[in-house]
């Protein structure tokens, strides 16, 4: 199978374009390289993937671009799309929010458009368990209420599911909405909080902890998510959405706990007022992937911290 990949420079991206490679897939990339974050991080994201006899090739532009964008479509002409490219963070998007809806609804139209254009069968949106908003305590089920987000970010992931289900509707393409919760590991942006914490922590510095620290996160290591991407890859029939989470919630004062005895160093936490946006908790319920797609999650927040510490070391933090 050919795959085209967009945001896949990233640090879900990376691993999935690796995933797809050492399975026998032909794989290219397309990836704007925004600097949100030093390009040198992507770059090096890439670089064994790039190696690799199955890349096609990467294609630097801005997924808002359609004449761009039509020109990688008409190229590579994939069998299926996993769009990871966007804007991403609830935090930020508070200050941005035109262009996290320029980018993420925009850019996902113009994706989608010319994926429907050259007659892509299987369309994967990468979505977000921001969607949700505020939810009691409890698993979130993809059949939940979903109209409600409490950030720009999540309204726009919300906007971009609306607009897969209308582009399914009206066109017959295949498309899987996959609801992220909070990933983390190896290749982590560096503004995330655990990657955030663990180098606050290294350099003896005090962690910002926005509210108590009693905020419930469903931890969820990069390399069960990439399972859940490529599973739905495969599986994509009709209009689907699933979450891809671990299931199991953490508070944040537990997960600094965690990364403190990884670490082995102290820490110090510098209490700050909740911020605007943010949700109290977040908790996939995992059945319907589970059940459709046979998506297990299997490495726990304990191992994933351990090989995240361990990652952070090889890179000289």
């Amino acid at each position: 199978m050919k795959i085209l990949v967009t945001g896949g420079a990233g640090a879900i991206g990376s691993h999935l374009v690796e995933a797809f490679l050492n399975r026998g897939d032909e794989v290219a990339v397309l990836d704007c390289f925004h600097d949100f974050y030093p390009r040198a991080i992507k770059e090096k994201n890439l670089a064994a993937a790039r190696q690799h006899a199955g890349f096609s090739s990467l294609h630097e532009c801005d997924i808002r671009e359609p004449a761009s964008v039509r020109s990688v479509f008409e190229t590579e002409r994939p069998d299926a799309v996993v769009h990871l490219a966007a804007r991403a963070g609830v935090r930020p998007s508070l200050d941005a929010p035109g262009e996290y809806a320029d980018v993420n609804v925009t850019g996902t139209t113009v994706v989608l458009r010319e994926a429907i254009e050259v007659a892509v069968p299987r369309f994967i949106f990468a979505s977000s368990s921001s969607v949700y908003g505020e939810k009691p305590r409890g698993p979130f089920h993809e059949d939940l209420d979903a109209d409600h987000p409490l950030s720009p970010y999540g309204a726009s992931k919300r906007a971009g599911e609306l607009l897969c289900h209308a582009m399914h509707h009206t066109s017959g393409i295949s498309i899987s909405c996959l609801r992220f919760f909070t990933a983390y590991g190896p290749r982590q942006r560096p503004d995330l909080a655990i990657h955030k914490f663990a180098r606050l922590i290294q350099q003896g510095k005090p962690i910002p902890i926005y509210g108590d620290g009693s905020a419930e996160r469903d931890f969820t290591f990069v390399s069960d998510l990439v399972d859940g991407i490529v599973r739905a890859t495969d599986r994509a029939e009709g209009f689907k959405i699933y979450n891809l989470g671990r299931g199991e919630p953490v508070t944040l004062n537990e997960t600094i706990a965690k990364l403190e005895s990884a670490l082995g160093l102290p820490v110090e936490r510098n209490l700050q007022p909740p911020v605007n946006g943010d949700v109290p908790r977040t908790w996939a319920s995992i059945d319907r992937a589970r059940d459709e797609l046979g998506y297990k999650p299997r490495v726990s927040l304990d191992e994933g911290i351990s090989r995240f510490v361990r990652w952070l070391g090889e890179e000289g933090a």
